[in-house]
C-alpha cells in the first residue's frame, strides 16, 4: 500500500492496474485504519481521476455477489447534490419497468439526503432483501429488481468505519453507483458536480458500458431537471460526446424547484403514487425526463422529444400505478 500512498501524497495520479491493486489490498482486509483514512482522503484531496474510479469499480464488482440478468437498464446516481428532492431516478426506473424496460436497480439508504431508494421502496412495500435468484424472477415477470447494496458488496465492511470517521465524499460515492452487481452495460447517472460528468464517461469507457447517460443539471441537480438546462456527456461504443437538454424547447413547463422537495420516506413515497396514478405535476415531468433517458440509453427511442412525450403518456394514463401493483406483489 505504501509505494499507492507516496504517489498520491505527491499529487500523482493512479493508474487503473494501480488502482486496482490498491484497492485489492483494502477490498481484502490487508489495510489498516491509518491506511484506509490516508488512501480515501489523499485521493479526495488530490481529485479523483477515471482510471482511480474504473479501478475501484472492476474490484467491487468482481467481489459482489452476482444478478444474472441481460439487457437490463441501472438509474442509480452519486446522489450529494445536497438538495433533498423526492426520489426522482427510482421513481423513473419504475416508470421504465412499466414500459417494458427491464430495470436493475442499484441502490441504498439515505446517506446524505432524508430519504434513499431503499427507504423509499420499503415505504411503498416492495422488498429490498431480497437474495439475487429473487431479484433475476422479479426482473423476468415485471421488469424491476432493487438490489439493496449493503447485501450484495460485503467487501465493504473493510472500509465503512474508515468512511464514516472521515465523514465526507470520498472514491467510495463515485464507485458505489457504477458497481452494478447486475453487471449492466446501459446506464443513466446523475453526478453531483459538473466536472465528474467526463471523469464518469471515461471511467465507464474503461468497463465496457454499451451506452450511458451522466447527467448535471445547471440548477445543481444531480438529475434532468425540468427547471434549467442539464448537461449530458454521452458514452456509447467507446465514442463520447456532449448533448444539452433544455426543458423550454420541451415545453416542460415546470413551475418552481420547491415543488420537488422532499421529505420523509412515506411523504416521498405518497407523491411518487400520486403521480403513478396520473396526477400532473413537476414531480412527474422531472420523472419523466429521466425516464426518457433510460429510453434513449436502451435504445428504445432515438429521439430525446420522442422518448419524453412517451413517459408522460404512460404516467398519465395510470398505468404505471398498475404496473407498481404487480411489483408489490410478487
Amino acid at each position: 500500500m505504501e509505494k499507492f500512498l507516496k504517489k498520491l501524497e505527491n499529487k500523482e495520479n493512479l493508474s487503473f492496474e494501480e488502482s486496482k491493486a490498491a484497492f485489492e489490498i483494502l477490498m481484502n482486509g490487508k489495510a489498516s485504519e491509518d491506511e484506509i483514512y490516508s488512501f480515501l482522503t489523499l485521493l479526495s484531496d488530490k481529485g479523483e481521476v477515471a482510471d482511480e474510479i474504473a479501478g475501484g469499480v472492476f474490484v467491487l464488482r468482481n467481489k459482489s455477489k452476482r444478478v444474472n440478468v441481460k439487457n437490463c437498464i441501472d438509474t442509480c446516481g452519486t446522489g450529494g447534490d445536497g438538495k433533498n428532492t423526492l426520489n426522482i431516478s427510482t421513481a423513473s426506473a419504475l416508470l421504465l419497468a412499466s414500459m417494458n424496460t427491464k430495470v436493475a436497480k442499484h441502490g441504498n439508504k439515505a446517506v446524505s439526503s432524508k430519504c434513499g431508494s431503499g427507504d423509499v421502496l420499503e415505504a411503498l412495500n416492495i422488498k429490498i432483501n431480497l437474495e439475487p435468484k429473487d431479484i433475476e424472477n422479479q426482473i423476468k415477470k415485471n421488469n424491476f429488481g432493487f438490489m439493496f447494496a449493503p447485501n450484495y458488496h460485503n467487501a465493504m465492511k473493510y472500509v465503512g468505519p474508515t468512511r464514516k470517521k472521515i465523514g465526507k465524499r470520498t472514491i467510495f460515492n463515485m464507485i458505489g453507483p457504477l458497481s452494478s452487481p447486475a453487471l449492466v452495460e446501459r446506464q443513466v447517472i446523475g453526478v453531483f458536480d459538473k466536472k465528474l460528468l467526463k471523469v464518469f464517461a471515461n471511467a465507464l469507457n474503461n468497463l465496457n458500458i454499451k451506452f450511458a447517460w451522466i447527467v448535471n443539471s445547471e440548477d445543481g441537480l444531480d438529475e434532468i431537471s425540468p427547471y434549467a438546462k442539464t448537461n449530458v456527456v454521452q458514452l456509447k461504443d467507446k465514442e463520447i460526446s456532449d448533448i444539452i437538454i433544455n426543458p423550454e424547447e420541451l415545453n416542460v413547463n415546470a413551475d418552481k424547484f420547491d415543488n420537488l422537495v422532499g421529505a420523509d420516506a412515506k411523504f416521498n413515497a405518497d407523491k411518487m403514487i400520486n403521480i403513478f396514478k396520473g396526477e400532473d405535476n413537476d414531480f412527474s415531468k422531472a420523472v419523466c425526463l429521466n425516464a426518457a433517458a433510460g429510453l434513449i440509453v436502451s435504445e428504445k427511442y432515438l429521439k430525446f422529444d420522442d422518448a419524453y412525450e412517451n413517459a408522460r403518456k404512460q404516467i398519465l394514463s395510470g398505468k404505471t400505478y398498475e404496473h407498481l401493483i404487480n411489483i408489490k406483489n410478487v
